[in-house]
């Protein structure tokens, strides 16, 4: 069974989210260079004070941003497929593993699921005047597509990651765009009562 190149970070990366990482461990600089070189892939692993978790997110490096005299690299990776940890393995300068895919026990998407999370994405967006682009609503992963262009904790995103439903992710996906959404506004209007000397304007007329 082929090993694959771990990476341990502290963040999670979702499958087709794009991230930018900044690479400066010698054995990091050593996965980074290879995967590049050989046009393969790497996993990505949030590692926390809890430890390292079993299922992570293959990635793969799209664009080589910047890279220093010294070794170092900015580099925008982004995620595939998801992968469980079957056993650790030795024998390299970074840790690697042998793994299998994760895959959904229930595919199906629901409907009302996915149009409530695009609504509540639609109005985040609008909420803080960000030009983002909108996934395709008929995306087999929505969920994923959706998460991945919102800052959201890391737990929750690796709560998303581990879930085997598509439907399951959209309405949790759903609650926490609202969530957020609900907090922007409310910051939004806490700044407003702010320039107005803490007191509601009734309007005018």
């Amino acid at each position: 069974m082929p090993e694959l190149g771990l990476f341990p970070l502290g963040i999670v990366l979702l499958p087709s989210e794009r991230v930018p990482l900044h690479v400066f461990e010698e054995r990091y600089k050593e996965l980074i260079d290879e995967c590049i070189a050989l046009d393969e892939e790497f996993g990505l692993l949030y590692a926390d004070e809890s430890g390292l978790r079993e299922i992570g997110c293959r990635a793969t490096v799209v664009e080589v941003i910047e890279r220093f005299d010294d070794g170092r690299l900015n580099v925008l990776v982004e995620g595939r497929e998801r992968f469980r940890i079957l056993r650790h393995t030795g024998g390299r300068s970074f840790s690697t593993a042998e793994v299998d895919p994760v895959s959904d026990d229930d595919p199906r998407t629901a409907p009302e699921s996915a149009a409530r999370a695009l609504n509540a994405f639609q109005r985040l967006v609008e909420l803080v005047e960000a030009e983002i682009e909108l996934p395709d609503p008929l995306a087999s992963q929505l969920s994923f597509e959706l998460a991945g262009r919102v800052e959201l904790e890391q737990e929750a995103k690796q709560e998303l990651l581990e879930s085997r439903s598509e439907a399951e992710r959209l309405e949790r996906v759903a609650e926490l765009l609202e969530g957020a959404a609900a907090a922007v506004a409310l910051a939004d209007e806490a700044r407003q009562r702010a320039s107005g000397n803490g007191k509601v304007s009734p309007p005018p007329g």
